[in-house]
């Protein structure tokens, strides 16, 4: 089958910019975590507008490294998403916690507070919210929930780069939050990811923890170790490609909600198929985008005839043998889950390629 439109595409700066940048950093004689990483941290905070930000190598080790400041571990329990990448609940366990599923919004495959607010027990620590696909939870109700059960609220953002909440960029309301930077969002290091803390006094203890449990910059025969660490630091070769790919964040994530727009336009009113919803005070980054459909392998066929991308879902995380202890009934997920369908709607799809994606599922 000869793809057209691929479902993902990995962007890079021009070769004029990158290719310079990483010689420099390749024969600098310091490719691991140093000034680079440093200055990528730096910039991606100020683009952010928050203040503390740990890079590491890979989305989901900031999450573990998350629930691990949240202080979540054996004999815990943290209420989570089964309608998400496998990367969000296996953190949980690496963290040593037990999940409790929550359903999700039937309309957009998030948590919200009337879903997560049941499944609350006296073991849970943490509420884990996912911005599934781009769509922002609706982080109001569930920050409330979480204040006044006395839970940690994280948010994993690793498909949410740019959305909004309330006009805010997604990673200033959760006590922590993360990014992916993984090879197909929508801007990629190469691999590696982002911690977003909320509270500033955790910075010191996360940067140690992401390297060891040791201090950067300590003579090694000097420092002290207090806690058990990770090998989570980002290199300087992957910051040299975010620093590169920064000046193109806005662009690339507008060209996702434009495209996006547009498909909820299109697909809004019409029979068998529906568009994603969501509250009104989130603003989607759009990664890829979710249609609900009566008959989606009819669409499917007929997108793959024409040379589009698509994909069903992620395999749901409670059907995973090391995740079935803790399966429960989901109704909103059972029917969400069999209708969703995604479509490509990033940088890399002109307006001749979403008219056409338009038409071959509008087509009868």
């Amino acid at each position: 089958m000869n793809i057209r439109v691929p479902l993902y595409k990995v962007h890079m700066p021009p070769a004029d910019e990158l290719m310079p940048a990483l010689q420099k950093t390749l024969y600098s004689g310091q490719i691991g975590e140093g000034a680079k990483v440093s200055e990528f941290e730096k910039q991606f905070s100020q683009w952010l507008g928050v203040e503390s930000v740990v890079a590491c190598s890979s989305g989901t080790a900031a999450l573990h490294l998350a629930l691990v400041l949240a202080g979540i571990g054996q004999g815990d329990e943290e209420v989570s998403t089964a309608m998400t990448a496998e990367p969000t609940n296996m953190a949980i366990r690496h963290a040593g916690a037990d999940i409790r599923f929550a359903d999700i919004n039937p309309m957009n495959g998030t948590i919200d507070a009337a879903t997560v607010a049941p499944v609350i027990t006296d073991r849970c620590r943490a509420i884990m919210a996912v911005d599934y696909a781009g769509i922002p939870v609706a982080i109001d109700g569930l920050r409330q929930l979480a204040d006044s059960n006395g839970l940690v609220l994280i948010e994993d953002a690793a498909q949410a780069l740019g959305a909004k909440w309330r006009g805010q960029a997604i990673g200033t309301q959760a006590d922590f939050t993360i990014f992916s930077f993984q090879a197909i969002k929508h801007i990629t290091t190469g691999d590696g990811g982002m911690l977003v803390l909320r509270n500033t006094d955790l910075l010191t203890r996360a940067r140690k923890l992401r390297w060891f449990g040791l201090e950067r910059g300590v003579d090694r025969s000097r420092v002290n170790a207090v806690d058990v660490g990770y090998k989570y630091n980002m290199n300087n070769i992957s910051a040299t490609m975010g620093l590169a790919q920064i000046p193109y964040f806005n662009t690339v994530i507008n060209a996702h909600v434009q495209n996006g727009k547009f498909f909820d336009g299109a697909f809004r009113n019409q029979p068998h198929i529906r568009p994603a919803a969501w509250d009104q005070s989130a603003e989607p980054c759009y990664w890829v985008y979710s249609l609900l459909c009566d008959d989606r392998e009819k669409i499917a066929a007929r997108l793959s005839a024409a040379g589009i991308g698509w994909s069903y879902p992620h395999k749901r995380n409670d059907r995973h043998q090391i995740f079935s202890q803790y399966a429960a009934p989901l109704p909103n997920l059972d029917s969400y889950f069999e209708s969703l369908i995604h479509l490509p709607c990033g940088w890399w799809v002109n307006e001749i390629d979403r008219q056409q994606i338009v038409e071959v599922i509008l087509a009868r």
